[in-house]
């Protein structure tokens, strides 16, 4: 994998700086100079040391990620929104891990995604997950094909400004139609699982807008938000409305109610939008309720 571009700038740059700002780290310096990538100017190999002058083209070749054998390949196919050499999207259905762990090392998206890139007999064989979401959250997850792809996209992730949108169902009626609520998250002590707002917990904002109000004098009272995530802490959402008085239904682990016969808490990541820097522009995607949810969506 390569990447060229060309430098029109009026002074001489070094080459590290100006790859810099095209997004190539440090790590990836390394990773090149180590494992049989290299930096080329006008199709001559160089050092990051080296000067650039107006007009100049600079290639960086990446070597290939032949993958871990640790990672075991699951066929089962995707259900893939997009996909080209640099990025894949996949709508992922609830109960499905995003990456390996001590639950789950052969069924998880990882595992598939592996699989899939053996099938289209890809040259780089490391899915490198961007975003991604609880077990039993259904919706977008993005992945990068390449290391690079992948800093690019971590980048944006750390700034925050990876757009990402989920549909929610907090139990309970929320009575005010817009929320932002900004509350640190952390472990809870003694437990690997589960999370709670805490003093000591990392900066983490979570903001809903009030879509429709259900069962509001019956027994069990809901409401559909939609939220979008401004941080990315692990079970943010759920531990955000959890804090609030309004668990997600559904979500057993912070006490939602199990309504409606949801066998997981009722979350759906609906919508993505990021800056690809290989086109220059933003992309962006949406993906349906799954079928559980559009139950609770069609609620009189």
């Amino acid at each position: 994998m390569q990447f060229t571009w060309t430098y029109s700038g009026t002074e001489q740059r070094k080459v590290r700086t100006f790859l810099q700002a095209h997004g190539v780290s440090h790590r990836m310096f390394s990773q090149m100079k180590h494992n049989g990538g290299a930096i080329l100017k006008n199709g001559q190999q160089v050092y990051t040391s080296d000067y650039l002058d107006h007009g100049d083209q600079v290639t960086i070749v990446m070597p290939t990620e032949k993958g871990n054998d640790l990672v075991v390949p699951d066929y089962r196919p995707l259900d893939i929104i997009f996909e080209n050499e640099h990025w894949l999207v996949v709508d992922k259905p609830y109960g499905v891990t995003t990456v390996p762990g001590h639950a789950d090392r052969l069924h998880t998206l990882v595992n598939q995604v592996k699989g899939h890139l053996e099938e289209i007999n890809a040259e780089d064989l490391v899915p490198h997950v961007v975003t991604r979401l609880d077990r039993d959250t259904s919706g977008i997850v993005l992945l990068a094909k390449h290391r690079f792809a992948h800093a690019v996209l971590d980048q944006q992730l750390q700034d925050h400004t990876v757009e990402k949108f989920y549909l929610a169902y907090p139990s309970g009626i929320l009575t005010e139609d817009h929320g932002d609520i900004n509350a640190p998250i952390g472990r809870v002590e003694g437990d690997f699982i589960k999370r709670e707002v805490r003093d000591d917990g990392k900066p983490s904002r979570t903001e809903y807008w009030v879509e429709r109000r259900y069962d509001e004098n019956g027994e069990q009272p809901m409401t559909r938000v939609k939220v979008q995530l401004h941080t990315g802490r692990t079970h943010q959402i759920r531990v955000h409305f959890k804090n609030i008085g309004h668990p997600l239904v559904g979500d057993d682990l912070y006490g939602g109610p199990l309504w409606h016969g949801l066998k997981r808490q009722a979350l759906h990541a609906y919508h993505m939008r990021f800056y690809d820097p290989f086109i220059e522009d933003y992309r962006e995607f949406n993906t349906k309720l799954p079928e559980d949810l559009k139950g609770l969506r069609d609620l009189i």
